[in-house]
């Protein structure tokens, strides 16, 4: 079993702020990847293939450096947390984004934070005052405005449910790994996570073999592009910061991901966005300021906590 490792500060510092902005770019880059990916597979398919990519990687390092099994209860605790977060999670986006406008997603998506502040202040002990919140739905505004401003149409289909559901299953992920994280190292935790999580996912095998042979070398790219960055390091990085920070803190970062997908879409794909989607970007960067600067309740001295 691995040693308990030392308290971490819960606050957002230079070290915790680098790793979430790496997260970020990761996973905004991942919509290309996934993209060119459903070209050549099934939505079950590029799932299977993206988190084996993963599991491999993860694997042969926890070989090599002799990554400790956690014991049984965590074990099982972090299957059951991986199965809703890992694999739940992107089989349903994946299959809801089938009959999904893009924007539509996008904007469901954007509730995943907002679900995680709710369950981080019921469940994990956290707290936003009334600007926090405020700053959490203006950042919410600036997704609507990136999504209008991209010409992308609004509209909800039964696949909504299931993104949806993503949402909900993997705010219940990052609110719930905290208690873990606080006796684990993160590393560790990720690296059976994502193992754990891919396991569930080998039920969609019957088939897969048949659209490896089929796939252009461009899609094996964009998945192996998708199972090492956006998916094995990634959640490395998202959950070093998980255990450093707020949850509610940590996700509000997510709604910088589409400002980040604007930017790499004009530096790679050379498209300029118009002058809405700036303008609800540069709302939801305000929104995600808004959050960590002023968003959280001063902490009470212990004294006139006492007496209160």
């Amino acid at each position: 079993m691995s040693a308990v490792p030392p308290a971490r500060p819960e606050g957002l510092d230079a070290v915790s702020l680098t790793a979430i902005l790496v997260t970020i770019v990761f996973w905004a880059s991942a919509f290309a990847g996934i993209r060119a990916g459903l070209e050549a597979f099934s939505p079950g398919h590029l799932t299977l293939y993206r988190f084996l990519v993963a599991a491999v990687a993860l694997g042969v390092y926890a070989l090599v450096t002799r990554i400790p099994l956690p014991s049984t209860g965590d074990l099982a605790r972090i299957f059951g947390l991986s199965f809703m977060g890992i694999t739940l999670y992107h089989v349903l986006l994946n299959y809801g984004e089938v009959s999904v406008p893009a924007g539509t997603a996008s904007l469901i998506i954007a509730a995943g934070p907002v679900i995680t502040a709710l369950l981080a202040t019921r469940f994990g002990g956290e707290r936003l005052n009334m600007v926090g919140w405020l700053g959490t739905l203006i950042s919410l505004g600036g997704v609507t405005l990136i999504v209008l401003g991209s010409g992308q149409g609004v509209s909800f289909t039964q696949g909504a449910l299931l993104i949806l559901g993503a949402a909900l299953f993997t705010s219940i992920y990052f609110v719930f790994q905290k208690p873990l994280l606080r006796r684990m190292n993160p590393l560790h935790f990720t690296v059976w996570s994502l193992l754990l999580g891919m396991l569930p996912m080998l039920v969609f095998l019957p088939g897969f073999v048949g659209e490896l042979r089929a796939a252009p070398l461009s899609a094996h790219l964009a998945l192996i592009y998708l199972g090492l960055f956006p998916s094995a390091l990634a959640y490395l990085t998202w959950t070093f910061a998980l255990s450093r920070v707020p949850a509610s803190t940590t996700t509000s970062f997510l709604y910088i991901s589409p400002v980040l997908a604007i930017l790499i879409a004009l530096v790679w794909l050379g498209e300029v966005p118009k002058t809405v989607t700036l303008l609800g970007g540069a709302v939801a960067i305000a929104g995600v300021v808004l959050v960590n600067t002023l968003g959280r309740p001063k902490k009470i001295p212990l004294q006139e906590a006492v007496k209160a």
